[in-house]
């Protein structure tokens, strides 16, 4: 948390002498894995995550966004299509802390300053790291290697979003998250004391998915919108 103030307040502190509008809220919605535990699902939320959101709105159609999101992560083989997993009845349950940074494109222009109310779909694209705990799996229950580690990763999502009340704006999003790393669901333990215990396709990495409702608060002079 006190690295998320610190972030927002240095972007606010250099891009307010621009006179754009801002964003400031939360997301509040659900996580789930793909990975080599649990089910293949893309779309299969199944523990909570929360997370704060801010934008500036460089133009009526993109905006720079940064975003801290705290999630559960649960995956259980008994939820999986796949028989192999059913037999095999593993469970996974951690924590992750996600610091995302990028853009967001916009379908049709999202002027919050026409004193209409505007609505688009938009499309999200960036950068991200997640904070997570090492696991390997013994007879088959889940241990903690006692460690942690950085998953570095590129997100993508898809939404929509509308200003309903002044100043406020309303969306639901659907983001996936492609990482670099395939130790978050235990399956390729980092420590090479551990690595004896892997298992599944140590070739593929792993995903994540946030799906849920963003909330934010509008302010900031009216702009001049570049047109570049």
């Amino acid at each position: 948390m006190r690295h998320l103030t610190i972030l927002i307040l240095s972007i606010l502190t250099i891009n307010f002498s621009y006179s754009q509008i801002h964003e400031i809220g939360g997301f509040a919605g659900g996580s789930n894995l793909i990975g080599d535990v649990g089910a293949t699902n893309y779309i299969a939320p199944n523990a909570p995550s929360l997370g704060l959101l801010y934008k500036w709105n460089r133009s009526v159609r993109h905006s720079w966004r940064a975003s801290i999101i705290y999630s559960d992560l649960k995956a259980y083989d008994s939820k999986s299509d796949d028989p192999r997993r059913q037999q095999r009845d593993y469970s996974f349950d951690s924590n992750m802390l996600e610091f995302s940074a990028g853009m967001e494109f916009t379908f049709i222009d999202f002027d919050l300053h026409s004193g209409d109310k505007v609505y688009t779909p938009y499309l999200y694209g960036g950068l991200s790291t997640a904070r997570h705990n090492n696991y390997y799996f013994l007879n088959g229950a889940q241990r903690p290697e006692n460690t942690k580690s950085w998953a570095f990763g590129i997100p993508g999502a898809i939404g929509f979003k509308a200003s309903f009340i002044d100043h406020i704006v309303l969306g639901i999003e659907i983001g996936a998250r492609y990482t670099f790393s395939d130790n978050i669901d235990g399956n390729n333990p980092k420590n090479p004391e551990y690595q004896q215990y892997k298992f599944g396709n140590i070739n593929n990495n792993d995903w994540y998915v946030f799906s849920g409702f963003t909330l934010t608060y509008t302010f900031g002079q009216n702009p001049c919108y570049c047109v570049d």
